[in-house]
């Protein structure tokens, strides 16, 4: 009989081949998928054929996204997605997303069943870890691993201690995963969960969508975590029911499992929060922001840019107009949720209301193209970062939010929640 395990000790040991692991153990893992962009992918492909090794370990567990600075921006990013592109003929790769099929790799990928509950994924990114909302052991490495995996198949990790985050109460109107997350980051800091799995739980995690458990796996990082992780239930089997054929087993924690840390919140305590800069722990709920002037409102990204997440930008938008002094982008994060908010009337209200919508791309989120700040400007972002010259200028200023806030602050040119309008 083994020992109680969490839940990323018991994905480490299926996929080490083990009965069990212990925290601080190392292990060698298969790995189900591997991932790079258009930014790391590049270096990688160098390495390995640097390498001289001949062929990928799995042409069909490899996904490479050109998301970063695609449409390209400039000569460079031109050359590397072609690149990409040019390794992904070579040698077969199934997963290469490129021009109109390409989206924002972290929704990208669950969206078209590519990452599936119990699966080990690593990628050349560090919000990989977004896939730990189904129940998957996915976090970020650098590309010379990405190279190494792609040509073993195996990665090698110390098992994480993991944390316990319990979620209680009822949510209040409004208030979303991105609110939870970044409650929690303020709470424990950017350092809060370093090389940790934090496990996500409790009665409101239970009642949350995929697309709120996917921003709160997202953010992970942003507190130091290893990995951020959700049991899967009926709600995660219901959503990749029907994306991919490929076998799953979905794995769960163990009640009686050992955690270095548990943590409790009320959430009918929370209210949207705002991160102020210029770190994602610098935290203050909506009712506290005082009045800060904006220039730009970005609503897209890996962490934000899904239909749920147009629907509620939509809803607070739907008759308004963005302040005059306001630039809105809208960057829905892959072309199925572009196309179907097309259909239900979202991008619509957001080219009446004065919002440019873009193409899926990371774009302005890692300062990269299509929504840069000058010097002195401020903006609202959806996104998951706003560390100094994030968005463009190093003496630029950004803010993270929900949705909703993102909307009503582009409307009234000021941080706000959509209560006041």
């Amino acid at each position: 009989m083994s020992r109680p395990m969490t839940l990323a000790e018991k994905l480490l040991a299926a996929h080490a081949g083990l009965d069990e692991v212990v925290p601080g153990q190392l292990v060698e893992v298969t790995v189900d998928v591997a991932l790079g962009n258009d930014i790391t992918a590049p270096i990688a492909i160098k390495t390995f054929r640097e390498a001289g090794v001949p062929t990928v370990f799995d042409p069909a567990k490899i996904a490479l996204v050109a998301d970063h600075f695609v449409p390209n921006k400039d000569i460079k990013s031109a050359e590397q997605a072609k690149l990409v592109r040019e390794f992904a003929a070579e040698h077969g790769i199934v997963h290469h997303y490129d021009a109109g099929r390409m989206g924002v790799e972290h929704v990208l990928l669950p969206e078209r069943g590519i990452v599936l509950p119990g699966d080990v994924v690593i990628g050349a990114d560090s919000h990989t870890c977004t896939y730990g909302a189904l129940g998957a052991f996915a976090t970020g490495v650098g590309s010379t691993d990405l190279a190494a995996t792609m040509m073993t198949g195996t990665t090698w990790f110390k098992v994480p201690e993991s944390m316990k985050f319990v979620y209680k109460g009822e949510r209040r109107r409004w208030v979303m995963g991105k609110d939870l997350i970044l409650y929690t980051i303020g709470d424990i800091g950017v350092d809060g969960a370093l090389y940790r799995a934090m496990e996500f739980v409790g009665p409101v995690i239970d009642t949350l969508p995929m697309a709120d458990r996917f921003t709160m796996a997202n953010m992970a990082i942003e507190a130091g975590g290893k990995v951020g992780l959700i049991n899967p239930d009926v709600v995660t089997l219901d959503w990749v029911k029907g994306r991919s054929d490929r076998p799953f087993t979905a794995l769960r924690s163990d009640p009686e499992a050992e955690y270095v840390a548990v943590r409790e919140y009320d959430c009918s305590r929370i209210e949207p929060q705002v991160a102020f800069p210029h770190l994602p722990e610098n935290t203050r709920p909506i009712s506290q922001v005082g009045r800060v002037p904006i220039d730009q409102v970005v609503v897209g990204s890996c962490t934000n840019g899904r239909l749920e997440d147009l629907a509620v930008a939509a809803e607070v938008l739907a008759g308004r107009k963005v302040a005059r002094n306001v630039r809105m982008i809208v960057l829905p994060a892959t072309p199925r949720v572009w196309t179907a908010a097309m259909e239900k009337g979202y991008l619509r209200t957001f080219m009446e209301a004065g919002a440019v919508v873009g193409p899926p791309t990371c774009g302005p989120c890692l300062g990269g193209h299509m929504g840069i700040l000058a010097a002195g400007e401020r903006a609202v972002a959806t996104t998951n970062r706003n560390f100094v010259g994030r968005m463009g200028h190093p003496e630029s200023e950004v803010y993270l939010a929900n949705p909703a806030v993102a909307a009503a602050s582009a409307v009234l040119g000021r941080i706000a929640g959509p209560d006041e309008l």
